[in-house]
């Protein structure tokens, strides 16, 4: 099983972070190898996923969507019902879990489209620990009902005014904060990015989508499914899904990335399709950068997807074969976006 004991998800993966951050990740790792094993952990977990978080999610069959594309039998796994009306929560809720058992009385996220501060400003309020969220400045414009929604739930929203103003910015202002306030201080990462043992963590909350999604396609078909399709940033939702269909070898599993304006503008968030390996916020993947290694600006009409990075585990999968990654464009995920509200009534997360 992967990652091994290093973190390392073939050759993608580690630990590439200030001598300062390595005992903090030293205490997570060890502290979640711990919780991860205890029945007491898993039970509290099931508890606030089931009776907080509204788990399971249904699995519903599209019927018109489906005519409408004259093709596959389209299901839809709708973590848009979720408690905040995203998957983030899946995640935000096992490491607030986690931050308790540490005995940290305070957490920090970084946000893109907002979902993922939402979800951390909701488990923070639930456990009442105070709250600090990094959003990029162009975000939180772009995001502004979220921006709103974080501060009712008792959050501070603190905007990044460096770089692009999106995520990536958020990200490392938020690292800068751990590296400060260490001692009380838990980081809650929303993706499968960052150093060791964040992509694990995030992929283990995440997988509950996939093994739901498994069972429910059995009950309602018989079978596995043909194809599983997601979008693909930092890729939480994506490994989400996937993770616990790897070993299905019958399933295709084809991951979305951001093309933006096209790839051909330079414009885009398609990291594993255009991007090579290099390091970012503290592991080792695929990455958008120059021909000296400086990092790109990203672009995606969706606030969670403009990341010049992803997660350790997408860039192994893509070099295994056993993912394949695709792009669509700006505008062809508009025309996504309207066909599916329009044909089954269901706007996306």
């Amino acid at each position: 099983m992967l990652p091994d004991e290093r973190g390392y998800f073939g050759r993608f993966g580690g630990r590439f972070v200030p001598e300062t951050l390595m005992p903090a990740l030293e205490e997570l790792a060890t502290a979640y190898q711990m919780v991860s094993r205890e029945q007491e952990f898993k039970e509290e977990l099931a508890y606030y996923l089931k009776n907080y978080v509204g788990r399971p999610t249904p699995l519903y069959f599209a019927a018109r969507l489906t005519s409408n594309c004259k093709g596959a039998q389209i299901y839809l796994k709708r973590e848009d019902l979720n408690h905040t009306g995203a998957h983030k929560i899946n995640n935000t809720i096992g490491q607030v879990l986690l931050a308790r058992r540490m005995g940290k009385n305070r957490v920090i996220a970084e946000t893109g489209a907002g979902q993922h501060g939402v979800a951390t400003a909701t488990v923070a309020a639930l456990f009442g620990l105070t709250c600090v969220i990094y959003m990029g400045e162009e975000d939180m414009a772009r995001q502004a009902l979220n921006v709103f929604r974080m501060r009712l739930l008792g959050a501070e929203v603190v905007p990044v005014t460096t770089g692009s103003k999106t995520l990536k910015d958020a990200m490392n202002e938020a690292m800068r904060d751990w590296v400060t306030n260490v001692e009380n201080t838990y980081y809650i990462i929303g993706s499968v990015a960052g150093p060791h043992p964040y992509p694990l963590m995030v992929r283990d909350f995440q997988c509950v989508i996939g093994i739901e999604a498994k069972q429910q396609l059995l009950n309602e078909t018989g079978r596995l499914p043909d194809f599983i399709v997601a979008c693909v940033g930092g890729g939480s939702n994506s490994l989400g899904i996937f993770y616990p269909f790897l070993d299905a070898p019958e399933v295709q599993l084809i991951g979305v990335e951001a093309a933006g304006l096209g790839l051909a503008s330079g414009k885009h968030a398609a990291t594993l399709t255009q991007g090579r390996p290099g390091v970012l916020h503290g592991s080792l993947s695929y990455v958008l950068q120059d021909e000296e290694g400086q990092i790109k600006l990203a672009h995606s009409i969706s606030a969670g997807l403009d990341y010049p990075g992803v997660g350790p585990e997408h860039s192994f999968l893509k070099e295994s074969g056993r993912v394949v990654y695709t792009t669509i464009t700006d505008f062809e995920a508009l025309q996504a976006f309207q066909l599916l509200s329009c044909t089954e009534g269901i706007i996306p997360a």
